[in-house]
């Protein structure tokens, strides 16, 4: 992958142009594969696992279909919201509000700087967002931030596109992948994604970032599920 990536800027206004992207409930984000799996699989695990949560999180929330998926199954959570896109926080809200009991806050922020107070979550959710850091020291800071985040006896899920730590595997992966985008969108829009990730995106493997989740503090970590170069896996914070 080239050193030259997108700068945050350049993120936020593709994404105030691509909310429809993000905002299908049913089919999750076609571009990553087995979306609504992970949909699923999150929302489950965050409820099974920290059945007395009050207070959510959403990082990156775009249209909010994590967050969405997660009161199918807890109605009455206080959401707060985040994203580096306002366009995408605005269709979030309006998505969102009605299917919680609980209070909805939105806050435009990159995740790098976000500030929340002393303010603490049961259950925090990072969805096709942690792969914009580029810097180990970036990914370390915003983890550390995100342990500091979750209460004791909560826990944070996350899903993402991963690197494999085998490079003969990463061919796979990706070839794979390329099959899945060129049977959803054609060939051009398989090498529209391409360019895009190429663009914008430095991800990590599953391990790697399984083990900082353990470095910062998080004690048990799962994952949940993986193919090719999408993964779902979370921590519990004891």
């Amino acid at each position: 992958m080239t050193d030259k990536k997108s700068t945050v800027e350049e993120i936020r206004q593709r994404f105030d142009h691509e909310t429809d992207r993000y905002t299908n409930l049913e089919t999750g984000q076609v571009a990553v594969m087995d979306s609504p799996l992970a949909l699923s699989l999150v929302a489950e695990a965050a409820a099974v696992t920290t059945p007395h949560a009050k207070n959510v999180l959403d990082v990156g929330c775009g249209g909010g279909n994590y967050t969405l998926k997660l009161l199918q199954r807890m109605p009455h959570l206080n959401v707060t919201l985040t994203d580096l896109s306002q366009v995408m926080l605005d269709h979030a809200v309006q998505r969102v509000r009605p299917q919680t009991s609980g209070s909805v806050e939105a806050l435009q922020s990159d995740m790098r700087h976000l500030d929340l107070g002393n303010r603490s979550f049961d259950i925090v959710l990072a969805s096709a967002v942690l792969h914009h850091l580029r810097t180990d020291s970036e990914w370390e800071s915003v983890f550390q931030k995100l342990h500091g985040l979750v209460n004791p006896n909560g826990s944070i899920w996350i899903f993402d596109i991963v690197e494999s730590e085998l490079p003969e595997l990463e061919s796979i992966h990706w070839r794979r992948y390329g099959e899945y985008l060129t049977s959803v969108g054609g060939d051009a829009y398989r090498e529209e994604l391409y360019s895009r990730i190429i663009e914008e995106d430095t991800p990590r493997s599953v391990p790697y970032q399984l083990d900082l989740l353990k470095r910062v503090g998080f004690r048990d970590v799962e994952l949940l599920h993986k193919h090719s170069c999408f993964a779902a896996f979370g921590a519990m914070k004891r």
